[in-house]
């Protein structure tokens, strides 16, 4: 197993077909990419589509050779080294299975071809198995297969190889059918816990990425956002953009501006504390927006001190708690509240904004 790093990585795929053309003219994919994944960690590249989640994963497995910046694999330089030399076992969105072989075969392929002894295959191949829960199947031909153990085949065809240092998983659950989606989310993180193996998860879906892995790093137009824990990600986003994707709904984020002790945004004011004024805003920044979270939003049917009235446009109840759509002049919010309360559409609520929980950006970075 082994650290990946990303040094100064950039990769524009019309130099690669066009190395003379003007770089200052040329589109980037990636661009000036500094990334450290450690050694034994569950980790996710998280962002929209287009974003160039899929091209750095080809980078890191060798199948691109990126225009600019180094690779390693440890303290070894691979930037420009050979695919099958790289060590890395790719996952793709369509499970890659050989249907004229059965399930044992399949998995002992990467060692027949590497000559191993067949008393050695049999062993890694019934440990592989076992645990992928596949022990069952091993006779079964692969093409009789659902599409999840077919993708377990191909997890399992990198796991068993002595020299894989990480493993790369491109949208894996994307063909696979939603009811199954949990079991092989499930199956991919104890793999990854059981065998302390390097384990990068590819997908624009947030849930995705938060429930498998330790540090989720946020990629946006090609260029690298934030990384950290799920929590980290979600309680200290470092700009609107974070806050917005991540958390279902995401982070409210509403334009304001700095009028003498209060946060100045569409109809309404949101008094700050000296403490954020002196320490944390500069009174000739203008772009500045505040987030909160739908959850942390104060909201009371009665009106409270403070409390800024706001009508309700839109109710939806999800059992357990509400999520309401309030209008707020031209602004419109989100805000999640107990199921208990009882509110309707056209309605008018109050609202806070708790100074604990809100956070102040300037310029799309987090100042507060």
């Amino acid at each position: 197993m082994a650290k990946l790093e990303f040094k100064k990585i950039s990769h524009s795929y019309e130099l690669s077909k066009n190395p003379k053309l003007d770089k200052s003219k040329a589109k980037w994919a990636v661009k000036d990419m500094n990334l450290i994944w450690e050694d034994g960690t569950a980790n996710a590249l998280l962002g929209p589509s287009g974003c160039g989640k899929t091209t750095i994963l080809n980078i890191l497995s060798g199948l691109l050779k990126p225009t600019q910046g180094q690779i390693f694999i440890g303290n070894r330089d691979v930037t420009n080294i050979e695919t099958r030399d790289g060590h890395i076992a790719q996952v793709f969105q369509f499970p890659v299975v050989y249907d004229s072989m059965d399930v044992y075969n399949n998995l002992a392929f990467p060692l027949i071809n590497k000559n191993v002894p067949d008393n050695e295959i049999d062993k890694k191949v019934k440990e592989v198995a076992e645990i992928l829960n596949l022990t069952d199947y091993l006779r079964s031909s692969s093409s009789a297969l659902n599409s999840a153990e077919k993708q377990k085949i191909s997890l399992g065809r990198g796991i068993i190889r002595e020299d894989t240092e990480a493993i790369l998983l491109d949208e894996p659950l994307t063909v696979i059918d939603p009811k199954m989606r949990g079991e092989l989310r499930r199956s991919l993180k104890q793999v990854q816990q059981e065998l302390k193996i390097t384990m990068i998860y590819v997908t624009h879906d947030q849930h995705e990425a938060l429930t498998f892995a330790e540090y989720v790093t946020i990629v946006k137009d090609g260029k690298f956002v934030q990384k950290g824990t799920p929590n980290e990600l979600y309680s200290q986003p470092s700009s609107p953009f974070v806050g917005y994707f991540i958390g279902s709904p995401g982070m409210n984020v509403i334009e304001c501006k700095l009028q003498e002790k209060k946060l100045q945004c569409s109809g309404f004011n949101i008094k700050i504390s000296d403490k954020i004024l002196k320490n944390y805003i500069n009174k000739n920044q203008d772009s500045l927006r505040i987030g909160i979270r739908p959850e942390e939003l104060e909201v009371s049917v009665e009106k409270k001190e403070n409390g800024i009235k706001s009508k309700v446009a839109i109710v939806e109840d999800v059992g357990n708690y509400k999520i309401l759509t309030l209008s707020l002049g031209k602004i419109r919010i989100k805000a999640r509240v107990n199921s208990k309360i009882d509110v309707k559409e056209e309605e008018y609520i109050f609202i806070n904004f708790p100074e604990k929980y809100i956070k102040i950006f300037s310029n799309d970075e987090r100042i507060y």
